[in-house]
């Protein structure tokens, strides 16, 4: 606690936000509080905002300096630079007073200025294996002007030094408009790669380390081993949608998931991960080995179809499940079979509501590309699963209400259909059939962003969410809630419910934020995620409707892999409303007339945009 001299009043203890305020007065009007950053955060950004509210009456200060931006309420955002280490923060406002601790790490390894290797620096750090004559590429970091080599067995690979690297920003970013390549200064790292060519197990390399006369080793983390024929396993996929990715590690991007019962060679490991023989890698928990090493590889015949409620499934036969992948256009859905070698004569497809055609293509002797012409635009969901050793393909239909229309328009024609849609109930209720499920975002012990009075994103979420729910009931729609209080309800639990309802929109709700290095203060805006390309459409459309019938900044529409956006099963899309953590946004959030107005505009949002497709 902050010790004053001179001072003969007892001192008040206040604990806001877990972060303990001086107050020489207990009569303050609006207590000082700092929302964000929490107590001995730490970061690698190179400056921090602050989020908190005090009186507005007076003026608040961050280390004798006024904040000058605030809302009328008193909330503040302001941006300060951080150094690398730890910074120290007074706020102060009339009597009060608090102290908070920034610590700003460095990203890089710190260059070792004695004889000795960085810690953690010596690549590789896991056990990995590869076929013979593949590239397998090291690292260390040290002491600059120095010699670096590594032993594998009897070879002797000298690591050279990087003077300098392109290096790109996190995923987030983007969302700052601040992902441009970077030139970073590569003092003390060193590198080099070569080909092993022997299958063996070659243990852990040796690295070595020499200046100024004298030399140092130390053996790496990671054992090295190039597979034999014998070596190379083949795995059975046994979670229910295998996690396919671009490389061994959840920072590389996801490809189609893996149904359950795929099977695959695995020609390649990094610790937990296994790389696929067709490119892909996944995690060695999500698989389980299958007895012998056989290729697994399969041919194809004959492919039919059949229609079961609300969508029609394509029934590929197989000698065994193989990798897939799906490729999905405005008018078209491309599905990928690896390890598959076609014989095909006869395709059977029946006059369908959804498919028009069905064009195929064996791209390599390994690959087959399935590609479905659509009749509409609009897609609605696809599922993938084994039946014993067939894959099926499931493709929704267009909603009830929708398919009923389009055939009214068939029958009556346009003028006949408003009539018919006026006499049927219709006109009234727009959205009755179509079902809609909306997940209002964290909840329980998550409670997501939060405003300048502590104000949790989880609260508004729910009432934002419940508020949208009554206006669609009262368009006819069917609505599903992933949540109707605050428990906690994980994203698998959401998905799960996406999964299960097939609904004919899910929209998640949530707030805003930004990472560390965002100018929270100057920041405002709705903004729009999507994921699968037959969540493009509703995304775009609602986005732009809301922007403009409520006059709000636009912070943009983004592709996304989030959680919330990626179900196939039905249109998924995420909203972020605006951003708790701007002072003027904030009041806007929390204002009950403009929350009437914002819930009105979603609704009318999705009625309209159901009204534009078929």
């Amino acid at each position: 606690m902050k010790q004053f001299l001179g001072l003969v009043a007892l001192t008040d203890i206040l604990m806001i936000g877990g972060m303990v305020v001086t107050s020489l007065s207990a009569q303050a009007q609006t207590p000082l509080s700092i929302v964000y950053p929490p107590p001995e955060h730490q970061t690698t950004a190179e400056k921090i905002f602050f989020i908190g509210t005090a009186s507005p009456q007076e003026q608040v200060f961050i280390n004798d300096r006024p904040i000058k931006n605030r809302s009328s309420a008193g909330h503040f955002a302001p941006s300060l630079p951080l150094k690398i280490g730890e910074n120290t923060f007074i706020i102060r406002h009339q009597d009060e007073e608090i102290e908070i601790k920034v610590t700003r790490n460095n990203p890089q390894p710190e260059v070792p200025k004695q004889l000795a290797f960085a810690s953690d620096s010596l690549s590789p750090g896991v056990d990995i294996s590869r076929l013979p004559n593949e590239l397998i590429c090291f690292g260390a970091v040290a002491p600059p002007d120095s010699n670096v080599m590594v032993r594998v067995g009897r070879s002797k690979i000298l690591l050279l030094p990087q003077i300098e690297s392109i290096e790109l920003p996190p995923n987030s970013a983007v969302l700052t408009a601040e992902n441009q390549p970077t030139i970073k200064s590569n003092l003390g790292k060193y590198q080099g790669c070569t080909a092993l060519n022997i299958p063996r197990n070659y243990g852990k390399p040796l690295f070595e380390l020499e200046k100024d006369g004298e030399t140092i080793t130390q053996a790496g983390k990671g054992e090295i081993q190039v597979l034999s024929p014998k070596d190379v396993k083949v795995i059975e996929v046994i979670a229910d949608a295998g996690v396919a990715r671009t490389g061994a590690s959840t920072d590389h991007s996801r490809l189609t998931p893996l149904p359950k019962g795929t099977r695959a060679r695995v020609t390649g490991q990094e610790g937990e991960w296994f790389r696929l023989d067709y490119g892909a890698w996944i995690k060695a928990e999500e698989t389980k080995p299958v007895p012998g090493n056989i290729p697994p590889q399969s041919i194809i015949r004959s492919i039919t179809s059949r229609q079961v409620e609300s969508a029609t499934e394509i029934i590929f036969p197989l000698q065994l499940p193989v990798p897939v992948e799906v490729e999905q256009k405005e008018d078209s859905i491309t599905l990928t079979l690896h390890n598959t070698t076609a014989q095909t004569d006869t395709i059977h497809l029946d006059r369908d509501p959804i498919i028009k055609r069905l064009d195929w293509q064996q791209v390599s002797p390994t690959q087959i590309d399935y590609t479905f012409e659509l009749h509409n635009q609009q897609q609605w969901g696809y599922d993938l699963h084994y039946e014993g050793t067939s894959l099926i393909l499931s493709l929704r239909h267009s909603p009830q209400a929708l398919s009923s229309s389009v055939g009214a328009r068939l029958e009556y024609g346009n003028d006949n259909l408003i009539e018919n849609k006026i006499n049927d109930g219709n006109y009234q209720q727009p959205l009755k059939n179509i079902e809609i499920l909306l997940d209002p975002g964290h909840g329980g012990q998550e409670s997501g962003a939060k405003g300048p009075t502590g104000y949790p994103e989880k609260d508004i979420n729910l009432l934002i969410s419940k508020l949208v729910e009554q206006e669609l009931i009262k368009l006819g729609a069917k609505v599903y809630l992933t949540r109707e209080e605050d428990v906690d309800v994980s994203l698998e639990e959401r998905v799960e419910m996406i999964d299960k309802i097939k609904p004919d929109l899910a929209i998640s709700i949530h707030y805003n934020a930004l990472p560390d290095s965002g100018d929270a203060e100057n920041t405002q805006g709705i903004s729009t995620f999507w994921y699968n390309t037959q969540a493009h459409a509703p995304a775009v459309f609602l986005h732009n409707y809301l922007v403009s019938k409520l006059n709000r900044p636009d912070y943009g529409t983004f592709w996304n892999n989030l959680a919330l956006t990626r179900p196939h099963t039905a249109p998924s899309i995420l909203l972020e409303l605006g951003f708790m953590i701007n002072p003027e946004e904030f009041e806007w959030i929390t204002n009950a007339q403009e929350q009437q107005k914002l819930v009105k505009a979603i609704a009318q949002g999705i009625k309209e945009w159901f009204a534009t497709v078929e």
